[in-house]
């Protein structure tokens, strides 16, 4: 007996054939079962890309939001636009409208300034013939006295009226002395043509306030043929800016200015531009 007989051997012992079949076919089992579980995982896994497939038409209708949220945006911004020139025009169209008033105020009062010195430049300049006619007429009178004896010439003027002629020029000259005041229409002060239509309201008969207006409100006469009671007026008719009433004589009462007040005057003084008989 050799003397390693009692060692075992190192080397694996052979297997034999039905073994390695059995094991083969364990094996190729394994791989089999191995194999359908892929295939089911593989049909499992091909599921997300049914729903990744899916995807394009999601985000088709996105887009297609997303654009019509865009149009409505720009819209909404175009809509804001318009509005933002409207009130601009607004804003400019106020403006304008603005300068265009003080410029039309700016002019109404250099028209209206304008309009106040002429007639400041009138009044004056008929207070200077006014008191030229005073004097004059004081003079005249004053010869009347001395020649007639009267104590006055308006006592022969009145002599010369009948009926409501007579009531109109006895107010009238009842009133010299007076003062003047623009607008005033008595009994303690006149104007020109207030104390027109106050002495004519005498008898019943209604003027009309202004002297334009009173220059056309009868029945025009020639200077030449004046009779006492006559409107007179001075400037042109339907345009007078001055009236009086003659009282017969050549003399004339009227409220002067706001220095003379209301005078008698000779009419040789500053010759009236016409005459109306009213009554």
């Amino acid at each position: 007996m050799s003397h390693t007989a009692h060692i075992r051997s190192h080397r694996k012992p052979r297997r034999s054939a039905s073994t390695i079949a059995m094991r083969a076919g364990v094996a190729g089992g394994v791989l089999s079962t191995l194999a359908v579980a892929g295939a089911s995982g593989s049909a499992h896994a091909a599921e997300p890309v049914t729903q990744t497939l899916e995807l394009p038409t999601l985000t088709a209708d996105l887009a297609a939001q997303v654009a019509q949220s865009a149009d409505a945006t720009q819209q909404a911004a175009a809509n804001y636009e318009l509005v933002a020139e409207r009130d601009a025009a607004a804003a400019s169209a106020a403006k304008k409208a603005k300068a265009d008033l003080a410029e039309a105020k700016k002019k109404a009062a250099e028209e209206k300034k304008k309009a106040e010195e002429a007639e400041r430049k009138a009044a004056a300049e008929r207070a200077a013939r006014s008191a030229e006619r005073a004097t004059l007429s004081a003079s005249a009178d004053t010869g009347s006295s001395d020649s007639t004896g009267s104590s006055s010439a308006g006592d022969t003027s009145t002599s010369t009226a009948t009926g409501s002629a007579a009531a109109v020029v006895a107010f009238a000259q009842a009133q010299v002395g007076k003062a003047y005041v623009s607008g005033a229409t008595g009994p303690s002060a006149y104007d020109c043509s207030g104390l027109v239509q106050a002495a004519f309201k005498q008898v019943g008969i209604s003027l009309p306030r202004v002297s334009q207006d009173q220059s056309t409100a009868g029945t025009q006469v020639g200077l030449d043929n004046l009779q006492p009671g006559d409107i007179l007026y001075w400037g042109g008719a339907g345009s007078a800016y001055h009236v009086g009433i003659y009282v017969g004589d050549g003399m004339f009462v009227g409220a002067q200015n706001s220095s003379t007040g209301v005078v008698k005057a000779s009419l040789s003084y500053d010759p009236p531009s016409g005459a109306v008989r009213v009554l």
